[in-house]
């Protein structure tokens, strides 16, 4: 099998997904350097920065490099591809020795290249999918897709609120009725309350140096607020990676500046910023007002819950985030909020149109 020496793979990965990364596999298995082209336009609703990113991470041995190109596809106009060829040569920045293509157009992009045409599985038998065909179904091609885009895809539910108003209940009954629906919702994931797991190691600490101490001895400073939310952001960015078209969060960073003005008073600037970095498609706030108190000594007292309640809301409305506010017992709640995520999930993906083609 002949091997080359500079290789190329151009496309617009729009998003990329399991024949785009077995093409460049295949270009980097014969080519002692490969340079995989991204070519975004500005109409399409993906970052180029993202794409590059996301191409990256899952070839790290290719040289991967953007390019806005903004003209229309027309390969029956020479003229036409002249331009887009001078977009492509000032990207790739040298010669090129052969092309790795899936397209129909190969040919003709190697010969105006002056590089040899690599064919790589045109009919697609090995990894039956599209960008096309990712862009109106997402879900549906889910198996396809690497763990970044499916990271940047993944509709993001929060369920938030006071103490002892039932969101880790409600969080993982959540995933747990999506993952029983099977196929790629089995890996539907669940993030856990940062927060709480360092309360506790906060309290045993106490404990290990006085052995009496209790909740009401421990104490709180801004500077670990800003950690708390970098871990919730961290952990909740893992499961993305890794689960369903869906994932359920106990809480979030958002969420976290509130517990800052619970236990340190006003605002956090870096837990605010911290929490603006993440997108968020769905907050269920859980009333307290339904739920009894529960002191499982880690709580200050029911007197809390309605000033929390009411700021979590509050700041919800504030910053226009999408929010519903879950009443009512523990069946009454999973039904309306499977009913609101159902919901969240049938408004589908929605992708700009990459700009026309005439082939």
């Amino acid at each position: 099998m002949r091997r080359y020496g500079h290789g190329l793979v151009l496309g617009k990965f729009y998003p990329p997904h399991a024949g785009h990364h077995h093409l460049v596999r295949t270009a980097q298995d014969r080519c002692d350097r490969l340079t995989v082209l991204v070519c975004a336009a500005s109409v399409e609703s993906v970052p180029l920065a993202d794409r590059v990113a996301w191409m990256r991470e899952e070839h790290p041995g290719a040289d991967v490099v953007g390019a806005v190109d903004d003209i229309p596809v027309d390969l029956t106009d020479p003229a036409v591809w002249e331009a887009h060829m001078a977009i492509f040569r000032d990207a790739v920045g040298g010669p090129v020795d052969a092309v790795f293509t899936s397209e129909d157009y190969g040919a003709e992009l190697a010969r105006r290249f002056g590089a040899e045409e690599v064919c790589v599985d045109p009919a697609r038998t090995l990894f039956p999918v599209s960008g096309t065909a990712v862009r109106a179904d997402p879900a549906g091609c889910w198996d396809f897709l690497g763990p970044a885009v499916r990271a940047s895809l993944a509709r993001r539910v929060v369920v938030l609120g006071a103490e002892s108003t039932g969101t880790t209940t409600l969080s993982r009954a959540l995933a747990e009725h999506y993952r029983r629906r099977g196929g790629i919702w089995t890996g539907t994931g669940w993030v856990a309350e940062y927060g709480r797991q360092y309360s506790e190691e906060k309290l045993a600490a106490a404990r290990a140096a006085d052995p009496d101490a209790d909740w009401a001895d421990i104490t709180f400073t801004s500077e670990e607020f800003p950690v708390i939310a970098r871990r919730q952001d961290a952990e909740e960015e893992r499961a993305a990676r890794l689960g369903s078209p869906v994932l359920f969060c106990d809480t979030d960073s958002f969420a976290t500046g509130i517990w800052h003005e619970r236990y340190v008073g006003g605002r956090s600037e870096e837990v605010d910023k911290t929490a603006s970095l993440t997108r968020r498609d769905l907050y269920l706030l859980t009333d307290d007002a339904d739920v009894p108190f529960e002191d499982d000594g880690l709580r200050d007292g029911p007197h809390l819950r309605p000033w929390m309640t009411g700021r979590f809301r509050e700041e919800l409305e504030r910053t226009g985030r999408r929010f519903l506010v879950m009443r009512g017992g523990r069946e009454e709640r999973l039904a309306a909020a499977v009913a609101a995520v159902d919901g969240l999930l049938a408004e589908g993906w929605h992708f700009a149109d990459p700009l026309p083609e005439t082939r």
